[in-house]
């Protein structure tokens, strides 16, 4: 039987406090809503005269660059998904000059027609000096902004790999969450064939009780909705599911990924898909053996896997940050590189 779901927490951003403040709410691996991380950001103000005064705010940064831009139909009414289209999706992809694509989506904010989308943009190449002009204190500088600009619209159920400081800068935000554990319950589609990098839930947001994902009823009985006023945050840490509604005619999100607690430069992910080509077809029982390992190696459960014998003899298996890290890296490197 599916669990309930998770109560998500909420904090101003003076409860939180700042780095260490968040570093600390990121290690229960559970949602959170930040109130008022960005409400003193001049973005932020601007938002709040016009749509037209926060679109020409962050014209005023542009470099010149050009972005992929999401169009999509009237009928679309902002749902980026699956489809008929080029590619196989509903939408068509243009790369155009970003103050062409800010002018579209100005247009479009008027007139409810095309709906247009800019997505994961990096403010260092497209937005010069927005960060530092609406700095955001509950991370350490090096964590560099991303922003999402558009009409209303729906992008679909994903998850991310790395945590997640989502702030509202202009218009409404709304997110259904879902846990982890409810990959098996979201009917999740291909991990190389996606929207926008990376695999998609086929089942939420749909209308209704849809008999070709009957298990997807399990996943909805755990869904949260966080609704985001201008000014808010949500710390969303890696690997939970979120589809993402962006309300009113004119949106901006920044937003910030990191790995708070990553002891090297390889990643959780990348384990996976090496997991996949390694184990995922071998026969039921072995993958039930290595299971095994795998518990009691990586996660854990009963404990630190040599906790029966002194810690000077632990060997490779002692903390990473004394050399470990780059031992196993090294021995990892030499296998598949089959020496």
């Amino acid at each position: 039987m599916a669990s309930a779901a998770v109560p998500i927490l909420e904090r101003t951003v003076a409860e939180v406090g700042g780095v260490e403040g968040l570093r600390h709410l990121a290690q229960a691996c559970r949602p959170v809503v930040i109130r008022g991380v960005c409400s003193d950001w001049p973005a932020m103000q601007m938002s709040v005269q016009s749509n037209d005064a926060v679109l020409a705010y962050l014209a005023r940064f542009d470099s010149g660059s050009t972005a992929e831009y999401f169009a999509g139909p009237p009928n679309l009414c902002g749902r980026y998904h699956y489809g008929d289209g080029p590619g196989g999706f509903n939408f068509a992809r243009e790369t155009i000059a970003v103050r062409q694509a800010i002018a579209r989506i100005a247009v479009n904010a008027q007139d409810a027609g095309e709906t247009g989308y800019l997505g994961s943009l990096p403010t260092d190449h497209h937005f010069p000096g927005f960060a530092e002009a609406n700095p955001c204190a509950l991370l350490p500088p090096n964590v560099r902004p991303r922003i999402w600009l558009g009409n209303a619209s729906t992008v679909a159920c994903h998850y991310d790999t790395y945590d997640n400081l989502a702030c509202a800068v202009a218009g409404r935000r709304r997110f259904t969450l879902y846990p982890p554990d409810a990959i098996g319950d979201l009917y999740v589609g291909p991990i190389d064939h996606t929207l926008s990098g990376q695999p998609i839930s086929l089942a939420a947001g749909t209308a209704g009780d849809d008999p070709q994902y009957p298990r997807f009823a399990a996943a909805r009985a755990r869904a949260v909705v966080v609704d985001m006023a201008p000014g808010d945050a949500l710390y969303l840490p890696k690997l939970w599911w979120h589809q993402v509604e962006a309300l009113d005619p004119v949106n901006i999100l920044v937003n910030y990924w990191w790995d708070g607690f990553s002891a090297g430069p390889d990643a959780p992910h990348t384990a996976m898909l090496l997991a996949m080509i390694a184990i995922a077809e071998r026969p039921a029982a072995e993958r039930d053996a290595w299971r095994a390992y795998f518990d009691h190696y990586v996660f854990r459960p009963d404990g630190h896997p040599l906790a029966h014998m002194p810690e000077g003899q632990h060997g490779v298996l002692g903390p990473l940050g004394q050399g470990n890290y780059g031992r196993i890296r090294a021995l990892v490197m030499r296998l598949l590189r089959g020496q």
